[in-house]
């Protein structure tokens, strides 16, 4: 369904018991709500967990933003931070945040639990730092404090593929930064990025993603400050964010609980979504 969050039309789903505890799973950099494993869902669920999805802003089915005085196309970006240029911004991490807490007020979730990974651990961040009172907890997944890396982020930005191109992408990267103790089938990896093109693939909104984490603030200090339960998981076999770099979040966390998973990657597969579901679940009823 398409909700009107923070003047924003944002695609969601809302799965599980309605007076279920909420539960809002936040995507990462360029994915939607599809990459999510049916039966990660479906397990929180499952378990009486209000568990809501949705497409990020300039993602999926949700609202995009094109910039109308500044490009958004791969060789542009790279030519502007070749030569140290400011970046132009569509929006920050904050705005996100704000996408986030306009459709649970749509939704009627006055606090939630959050479960986010990469991009989308940076948006839990900052919503931890700034919003916490709307908070029940913060699970950050395969993340970083210092997502505004401007090598990793240029080397991340997007070219226009062909459908074929695109999908065989997706099986390349598989191979570098999967979960390779957790692995999904080349069957499988392409499926979910045929699905994923039809949604609605974009690599200048993608690009404009990227921009967004490149222009968030240092939230280190921040982070030391924090009050809330915190979880972070990161996998073992991260080629795209260290295992160090969880590490370090979690050590800026006032009692942060850490998890790293031998065999995870950058990916949560469907071998692996069990794990996940009891590992949340599990730290959820030891904090309420």
């Amino acid at each position: 369904m398409q909700i009107n969050a923070n003047g924003v039309m944002l695609e969601v789903e809302d799965h599980g018991p309605n007076d279920g505890t909420p539960l809002i799973l936040v995507r990462g950099l360029g994915s939607t709500l599809i990459h999510w494993p049916e039966n990660l869902v479906r397990g929180f669920a499952d378990l009486g967990y209000r568990t809501v999805i949705y497409d990020n802003r300039d993602a999926g089915l949700s609202q995009r933003f094109p910039m109308k005085d500044h490009p958004s196309d791969a060789e542009s970006l790279k030519k502007i931070i070749a030569d140290g240029g400011p970046l132009p911004v569509p929006y920050t991490l904050d705005d996100h945040v704000q996408d986030c807490l306009g459709m649970m007020d749509v939704l009627g979730i006055q606090r939630a639990h959050l479960f986010a990974i990469s991009m989308g651990g940076g948006i839990a961040q900052s919503f931890a730092t700034s919003f916490a009172d709307r908070l029940l907890s913060a699970t950050l997944v395969m993340t970083s404090a210092r997502l505004r890396n401007a090598a990793l982020l240029g080397g991340l930005l997007a070219t226009r593929r062909t459908r074929e191109e695109y999908i065989d992408a997706m099986v390349a990267e598989d191979k570098i930064w999967g979960s390779p103790g957790y692995p999904m089938s080349e069957a499988e990896i392409r499926d979910q990025a045929a699905r994923a093109y039809a949604r609605g693939y974009d690599p200048e909104a993608y690009n404009r993603q990227i921009l967004g984490i490149a222009a968030g603030e240092d939230r280190i200090q921040r982070l030391k400050k924090l009050s809330l339960p915190c979880m972070v998981i990161h996998g073992a076999k991260d080629m795209l964010v260290p295992p160090d770099a969880g590490r370090e979040l979690a050590g800026l966390i006032p009692g942060a609980r850490l998890e790293i998973v031998q065999g995870m990657g950058h990916t949560i597969t469907p071998l692996l979504a069990p794990k996940l579901v009891a590992m949340l679940d599990g730290f959820i009823r030891s904090v309420d």
